[in-house]
C-alpha cells in the first residue's frame, strides 16, 4: 500500500470528499464518518505520521478530540485507518463529537478480553442464567429499556437473528431490561422480542456493567470472556456472524504486512 499526501489520498479513496470541507463542515464529516468508520473490528491502525501503532494507542489518541480517523484504500484486503490532526480552523463540534464517541469506543475496547461480571439471572419465563450454566456457550447479550426507541427499532433484526440460530444449542440470546416483570409482559404483547428477557436489571447495567448508553450489545465467548461491546445492531450481527465467533475453527487475527512493504511517496 502506498501512503501519499492527505489530499491525494482522499481523492483516490474518496473521490467526492474534500479534506478541507470535511473538517470544516460538520454534517459532511458526520456523513463520511457514519458510512466509513467502524472501529470495533480488527484493523491496521496508523498514526498521523503513517506509522503503525497499537489499536489501544489509536483509540486513546482519538479521545483527545484533536484527530479524525480516515479509511485508507488498500489492495491487500485488510482494513486500514489513519489518524489526521484537525487544523485550528476545523469545526469545533467535530472534535467534541469525536472525543465523546471515541471515549465510549475506548471504554468498550478496554472491556475486551475481560471476564463478564458474575451474574445470576431469572428471565420472564423463570429460566435461570449464571456464569456456570452458560459456560461453553456463546452469549449474545443486549441491554435495553422500554422507552428507548433505538432499542425497540432493532427488535425485528434481532428476532430474525434468533430464528436463524434457533438450532444452535451453543448460542444464547439474553437481554437485560430496566423494567419490572409486569411492565415488560404488558409491553411485549405489542412488541414481541425473541431474546430471553430478564427484568429489573437497571442497577446491574449501570453499576456493574457501567453501561449508560443503550442499546448496548455484548458478545461473550464460551469461556465467559467479553469479546466485543457495541451499540449498533448491524455492527454486532456482523461481528457475531464472523468466523471468529460462529464457526468451530476461528480465523486468525489480522497480521499487518512488514513495514518494508509500505512505501511512502515524497
Amino acid at each position: 500500500m502506498i501512503l501519499i499526501t492527505c489530499s491525494e489520498k482522499l481523492k483516490k479513496s474518496q473521490p467526492n470528499i474534500n479534506f478541507e470541507n470535511l473538517e470544516t463542515d460538520y454534517m459532511e464529516w458526520w456523513v463520511y464518518h457514519s458510512k466509513n468508520i467502524v472501529l470495533s473490528p480488527d484493523f491496521i491502525p496508523l498514526n498521523e505520521n503513517s506509522n503503525q501503532i497499537s489499536k489501544n494507542d489509536f483509540l486513546k489518541k482519538l479521545t483527545s478530540g484533536t484527530f479524525i480517523p480516515l479509511k485508507l484504500e488498500s489492495k491487500d484486503g485488510l482494513l486500514y485507518y489513519q489518524l489526521f490532526r484537525l487544523d485550528n480552523f476545523a469545526d469545533i463540534s467535530i472534535g467534541q463529537t469525536i472525543k465523546r464517541v471515541s471515549t465510549k469506543d475506548y471504554k468498550y475496547f478496554k472491556m475486551e478480553g475481560k471476564k463478564f461480571p458474575d451474574f445470576d439471572l431469572i428471565d420472564l419465563n423463570g429460566k435461570t442464567y449464571s456464569n456456570d450454566n452458560t459456560k461453553g456457550k456463546i452469549v449474545i447479550l443486549k441491554c435495553w429499556f422500554i422507552t428507548c426507541k433505538p432499542c425497540i427499532a432493532e427488535f425485528s433484526k434481532l428476532n430474525k437473528l434468533v430464528e436463524k440460530y434457533q438450532n444452535r444449542n451453543d448460542i444464547l440470546f439474553i437481554s437485560l431490561a430496566f423494567e419490572s416483570k409486569d411492565d415488560l409482559q404488558e409491553f411485549l404483547i405489542k412488541k414481541p422480542f425473541a431474546y430471553a428477557i430478564v427484568p429489573d436489571q437497571k442497577e446491574f447495567m449501570e453499576k456493574i456493567l457501567k453501561i449508560h448508553s443503550n442499546p448496548t450489545h455484548f458478545i461473550i465467548d464460551k469461556n465467559g470472556v467479553i469479546q466485543k461491546v457495541v451499540n449498533k445492531v448491524d455492527e454486532m450481527i456482523s461481528i457475531m456472524e464472523s468466523e471468529k465467533f460462529i464457526n468451530k475453527n476461528p480465523i486468525k487475527r489480522l497480521t499487518p504486512p512488514p513495514p518494508a512493504a509500505r512505501k511512502h511517496a515524497n
